[in-house]
């Protein structure tokens, strides 16, 4: 059963936009916190964006890389069980395979940058841009 799905990926120009889905089961969405990463070709998987909060009872923070901030934004909808990332001004360095991931339960901002902790991905979408 597949619980993540990414969409939006495509092939685009220097400086163009494009909008990333990770479509999650209602389980998944309401038990887990959502991230992206990406691996560029001949990379490792590195952490891009994720919202997040340390527990139930505090609002959602959105955390970035810094090679994406200012950039990129992530947000969620919880009628679609689904977080999204808007990219802007898009670069040749931020072509990859983008992949959404879960983590059980709560994160805080510094341990969600962690590709280690989360334990389930989706199939991932590639980004293309050239100059």
């Amino acid at each position: 059963q597949v619980q993540l799905v990414e969409s939006g990926g495509g092939s685009v120009q220097t400086g163009d936009s494009l909008r990333l889905s990770c479509a999650a089961s209602e389980r998944i969405f309401r038990s887990s916190t959502l991230g992206w990463f990406r691996r560029p070709p001949g990379k490792e998987r590195e952490f891009v964006a994720v919202i997040s909060r340390p527990s139930r009872t505090v609002d959602y923070t959105e955390t970035y890389a810094d090679s994406v901030k200012g950039r990129f934004t992530v947000s969620r909808e919880g009628a679609k069980n689904t977080i999204y990332l808007h990219m802007n001004n898009l670069k040749p360095e931020d072509t990859a395979v983008y992949y959404c991931g879960a983590i059980d339960g709560y994160c805080s901002r510094h341990a969600c940058r962690d590709r280690r902790l989360y334990r389930l991905w989706g199939q991932g979408t590639q980004v293309t841009v050239s100059s």
